[in-house]
Formats: structure tokens, C-alpha cells, sequence
């Protein structure tokens, strides 16, 4: 009996791993598409994405493996994501396939570690605006040492380590609007922002409100 009972579920998984397989094959076109196009607008317009299947022993995600395949420059063949994009495009490869599945599944809260690994100027700039669309459907966390990115925040915390006692702490406290200005302002000009890094600051922080 339970042989009987364990064939008829291993056919049924077996069923249900092949339903998942072809919903993968189906969205794999679309969902590449639509990250190229957001690589493009963070400054990468030659950039070429491949995401690959690849047969598996069956779990509990199904009988698939998932091969990402990249390329930053024109005429270069995709090679395995993680052995040839930089901290920057991989930040960048990363940040828009979140945007993408936050679009498609409800998630209370997504947390990015440094996701401005290896960027400055406009495409922080664009990538601060990603954040805060994102932010419209779901809690966004961003670790950053970026003004463009932080100026976006709602809410902006200070991290930062307490070396009073014997062992190194790390604390975080929330910053009322002066703090917020002033740490704004660091990351602009450094340790001690000038006028003109201040004032900045305040622009900056006022058109985002």
C-alpha cells in the first residue's frame, strides 16, 4: 500500500515539477526583455541578459536549474553572471530583476544591502527614483552611502558603531530633518560639509518631499 501510495505521489510531483517548468519557459523571454530594458535606462544600453534551464534532481522548487548568463559590451559572448559582471553591474543586474518581481508578487519588505555598489551620478539618480516607485507597493530598506539614493528615504536612520565599552557595538538611531540635512550634506562634501554641500542638502531633500 505504501508503494502504491508513494508512485502515485512521485506521478503527481513529477506532474506538477513539468506544469512549473513550461511556466518558467513561458516567462523567461518577457521577464528578460524587460530587465535589458531597465539595464538600458541605468546606463547599460549594451547589455545582454541569458537566463538558461537546465534539468535537476527534483525538489522542493521543482526539477530546474536557473543558469544566468551575462554580458556588459557589445560582441562579447554571455558568460555565468557571477564570474564576469562587476560589483556595479551586478548591483545593477540585481536591482532590476527585484523591481520586476515586486511588480508581480506581493512582498511586505525588501532590503538592499549597498545595492549602489560601483555607481554615482545620473544612474544613482535613477536608481534612487527605482527605489522610491518600488517603494509605492512594498517597504524598501537601502543601505547607502549615496546621497542621490538617501535623499529619497522617507525615513532616514543612522548606522554607525560604539567602540565605548569592551566589545564594538553597531547602533542606528532615526534622524529628525536638521540630522538628516547635516548627514545628507556628509555624504555630499564629507566629514564637514560646507555651505554649498548644505544647501545642496536642502535642495535636494526638499524636492523629494
Amino acid at each position: 500500500v505504501l508503494q502504491k501510495s508513494k508512485e502515485k505521489l512521485l506521478l503527481e510531483t513529477e506532474k506538477h515539477a513539468r506544469a512549473l517548468s513550461e511556466s518558467r519557459k513561458k516567462v523567461i523571454e518577457p521577464l528578460v526583455k524587460k530587465i535589458q530594458g531597465l539595464l538600458a535606462e541605468l546606463g547599460m544600453p549594451d547589455a545582454l541578459l541569458q537566463i538558461g534551464m537546465k534539468e535537476k534532481s527534483m525538489s522542493v522548487d521543482g526539477k530546474d536549474d536557473l543558469l544566468f548568463e551575462f554580458s556588459a559590451n557589445k560582441g562579447s559572448t554571455p558568460k555565468p553572471l557571477k564570474d564576469v559582471a562587476s560589483g556595479g553591474e551586478f548591483s545593477r543586474v540585481m536591482l532590476s530583476l527585484k523591481y520586476v518581481l515586486a511588480e508581480k508578487k506581493s512582498l511586505p519588505t525588501i532590503i538592499f544591502d549597498e545595492i549602489d555598489t560601483g555607481i554615482s551620478g545620473e544612474v544613482a539618480i535613477k536608481v534612487g527614483k527605482m527605489l522610491t516607485e518600488m517603494s509605492s507597493k512594498l517597504q524598501v530598506i537601502a543601505i547607502t552611502h549615496l546621497h542621490q539614493i538617501a535623499g529619497k528615504g522617507q525615513t532616514h536612520f543612522y548606522v554607525y558603531k560604539d567602540n565605548s565599552d569592551t566589545k564594538t557595538v553597531s547602533l542606528m538611531r532615526r534622524l529628525d530633518a536638521d540630522e538628516r540635512i547635516i548627514e545628507v550634506a556628509k555624504m555630499i562634501g564629507g566629514q564637514n560639509p560646507s555651505e554649498s554641500a548644505i544647501r545642496s542638502a536642502i535642495e535636494m531633500l526638499e524636492n523629494n518631499n
